[in-house]
Formats: C-alpha cells, structure tokens, sequence
C-alpha cells in the first residue's frame, strides 16, 4: 500500500474517522490493527515476522527491568537475538553471494549459496526502534506496561515502512495522554501530506526518469553530463525520502501525534558534518547514540575519534543495503567525515582560515563544496556496479571529454528529444530549495506567519494543480522502502 496509492487515500481516511469516532479506549487497539493491516497488504507471511519480535522485545525488556544486575547480559542478548534476525532476512543473500563469489574464485568453481530470502519492508526500521527500547531500559527507562502500546510503538503505520526511527519516551507520552479532536491537526496534517505527494509525484518520480537515463548508459555521456545525472539523483533522493517522511508526520497529525522532523534543509550544508546532522535526522543521531557512542565516541583521543566515526559510518552504509555498492557509500562518508574534521582542525590554527570560512564567501563555497561531495557519494548509492560507479567519478574529475557527441552530433543531453519535463523538474527542485531559505527567515522574523490558512490553501491548491498538470506516466516504490 504505497503513500502515493488509491489504496492509501482510501484507507487513512476511514482509520482516522474511525480513531476518533471510537471511544477512547478502542483507539490505540483499532489503530493498532490499522497498522498491521497496512504491514500485510504487502506479504501477508510478514506479521509472523513482526509480531514475533514484538512479543520478544516486549517481554525481554519486561524482565531486564525486573533483573538489572543482570542488565547488561540480557541487553547483550537482546541485540544479538535482533541483529541476528535482522541478518537473515536482509543481509543471507548479501553474504552467500559474496561468499560465492570469493569460492569461485579461489578454486575456480561455480557455486551459488544465494538464499533468494525476501526482504521484510521496514525491517530495518523497526528491529532499530527495539534496539534502542532495550538500551533505554538498560539505562534506567521504565518499560512500556501494555502490550498494544509497546506494538503500536513499533507498527505505528505513518513511520512503519520508511522511519523517521522513533523514540519511544516521546511516542508513549503521547499515545497515553488524552488528546481531544481538534481542527489544528488537520490545518498542520493535510498541507505536509500534500507537499509530500508534490515531492515524490511532481519532482522525484520525474527527476527518475533522468537519472534512470544516465546511470543506465553512463559510457554515452561526457563529464558535465555526469555531474547533471548526479546532482539529479541528490535532489531526486532526497524529495523522494523528504516525501516519505512529509506523507507520514502529515498521516500522523491526523491522529494528533507529532513525528519528528527527518530533514532540515541538508542540501545547503555547511560541510559534511553539518549535513549529516540535517540529513536522515533519526538515524544518524541513532547511530551517535547507540553505535558511535558505546564505542567511545571522542573521549578516547583523535585516533580512537576517527576510527570510531569511520566504523559508525561503514556500518550505516551496510544498514541502508545489502550489497557492495552501500558498504562503499558508508567507507566514502565516514571518510569524508573524518577528513572533514582533521581540516577543520588544521584551519582553525589559523586566523586567515578562520576568517574565509566565516565570510560570505567562504560560506557559500562550503555549501558549494559539500553539496558535491555528497553527490560523488550518491553514485555509489545509485550504482550497484562499483566498477562503474568509479569509472563515471574519474570521468567526471578529469572533465574528458567535457560533452559527448554521439556520431558526431549534438550531445544527448542538447538534443530535443529530451523531455521538456526534466530540466523543467531541475528548475523546479532548484527553486523549491532556494526559496525555502527566504521564506524560513521571514516566517523566523514573523512576517510571515507558519498556520496562515488563506496562504496554506493558495499553497495547496496550486501544488495540487502541478501535480496534475505535470504528474509523470510512471510510479516507482519510495527509495527506502528497500531499506
């Protein structure tokens, strides 16, 4: 049941007349069964996965918190117990294929251990929120006493598939407090609902199209097309899971909880740093708490820093999918992060360097900078083939050749039978973002006001009108949806 369905504008109507016509204490178990309802009109094999996990997190975390002088060998279990089930279903076939590859090419044999095992959806998503569940309860956290509130945690609907990764302190809070129906969470709801289904339908499923034509024949394109075909594929990952993220905390609204924000404009950055602090909110601050920090996080010396940074980083590629190519991904930005933070180190001893970074100049071409490492990076993410991922990287540093005729020609990307769409959704995406800085400051400055209905509406209607006006023929799935 995609955000972007029939099905789904269907269904989220009817559960939210119906969570708020019930009786209070019909909510939470309605919504409850809502979600896993939602989870199976996937596979429905799958709610013997979840529920499962469900029952052992609940249970485990219900007994660590009776025995905490054996805390740390029940939490130590319970993360194995997860991470194992996590690896079966998301990282067999990672593992027997590249263990059949290493065999075949040692002993010149052909073997397939592939164990063709389907992908659970979410299951990275949620096998993290019970992870960082039992490391709550390891530090002192009462645990949730109701069942259906500790399943509804992790199936909520809105963030079961794709995140944010929630934190349940915060979601318990909320679904245990009395919330009366109010008109407000539908003037806040509805309008992030309907820039999500912009995001995706008008400007990432069409900035696809694009980059589907360059990553498909990469050797057909010269350097500058190269850097095009990249700088799409940022925008179009980031409308694409913003969407997501929007459609869900909007979906979320409706039943008056508030979903932390994933995404704070990562795409002007200072650096590298900064963009992962903007960047997949709840995942890079799950790592620092719960991978970067237990490892020793910068307390242990410069060195220990960086290792602890890169290995954070590895590990997050290795999360986002089972092959190769994100395992590279994570290597890049873990050292990009670390180079990041021996050059800031270096700059700071210097006033002249100091004083660069600071002016406007220098700010800009940060942002500048960033904005393309991050796109370098996002190569390797789009690109299973590694070969050729690095192979487009060297061509797009070399600049050779600049543009590439074809039989003497004029270059793919200045032919007319481009789409008129794609530069058309280049542009599009461009002003979206920079708009965003200006009107984030006026609303910061109070000329604007954020809740201003009249604007809102004027704001909805016209992003409704472009969807129909420029909706693309094609629909893909959400990117993280293989996450």
């Amino acid at each position: 049941m995609l955000f972007t369905s029939a099905t789904y504008l269907i269904f989220l109507p009817i559960i939210v007349a119906l969570f708020w016509i019930l009786p209070k204490q019909f909510r939470l178990p309605m919504l409850l069964v809502a979600s896993y309802i939602f989870y199976m009109s996937w596979i429905p094999m799958f709610i013997l996965l979840i529920v499962p996990m469900t029952v052992f997190n609940y249970m485990l975390g219900a007994y660590m918190h009776k025995h905490m002088d054996r805390k740390k060998q029940l939490l130590t279990f319970g993360i194995v117990a997860d991470l194992i089930t996590l690896g079966v279903f998301k990282y067999a076939n990672f593992f027997g294929s590249s263990a059949s590859f290493l065999w075949g090419a040692a002993s010149h044999q052909h073997v397939n251990w592939a164990f063709n095992i389907i992908l659970p959806l979410g299951i990275s998503f949620f096998t993290f929120e019970f992870i960082h569940y039992l490391f709550e309860i390891y530090r002192g956290k009462t645990p949730i006493r109701s069942f259906v509130l500790f399943a509804l945690f992790a199936a909520f609907f809105p963030t079961q598939i794709a995140g944010p990764i929630k934190r349940f302190p915060d979601f318990l809070a909320q679904m245990q407090e009395h919330r009366p129906f109010q008109l407000s969470y539908f003037d806040e709801g509805v309008p992030l609902i309907i820039l999500g289904l912009a995001k995706k339908l008008l400007l990432a499923n069409n900035l696809s199209l694009l980059v589907q034509m360059g990553f498909r024949n990469p050797e057909m394109y010269g350097a500058l097309e190269l850097w095009l075909f990249a700088w799409a594929f940022m925008f179009q990952i980031y409308f694409d899971f913003s969407a997501y993220t929007d459609i869900g905390r909007g979906s979320a609204m409706l039943f008056g909880y508030h979903i932390p924000i994933n995404f704070d404009l990562p795409l002007i950055a200072d650096n590298i740093s900064d963009f992962w602090r903007r960047w997949h909110i709840s995942l890079s601050t799950w790592l620092r708490d719960y991978l970067f920090i237990p490892m020793g996080g910068s307390k242990q010396g410069k060195w220990k820093t960086n290792w602890n940074i890169f290995v954070t980083m590895t590990l997050g590629g290795l999360w986002h999918g089972a092959a190769w190519n994100f395992v590279v991904w994570g290597i890049y930005h873990g050292l990009c992060l670390v180079a990041h933070r021996e050059v800031s180190e270096i700059m700071a001893k210097s006033q002249m360097a100091s004083a660069f970074i600071k002016s406007k100049f220098g700010n800009y071409l940060s942002k500048w900078m960033t904005f393309n490492a991050v796109s370098v990076g996002c190569i390797f993410f789009g690109m299973p083939n590694i070969r050729i991922a690095f192979t487009m990287i060297r061509k797009m540093f070399l600049l050779h050749p600049i543009l590439m005729p074809v039989e003497g020609k004029m270059p793919l990307l200045l032919k007319a039978d481009l789409p008129i769409f794609v530069p058309a959704t280049v542009c599009m995406a461009l002003a979206l973002i920079l708009l965003n800085i200006p009107v984030s400051k006026l609303i910061e400055s109070g000329v604007l006001k954020p809740k201003s209905s009249p604007l809102t509406a004027v704001y909805c209607t016209a992003l409704v009108l472009l969807m129909i006006m420029f909706l693309s023929d094609t629909s893909s799935p959400f990117i993280y949806f293989q996450f």
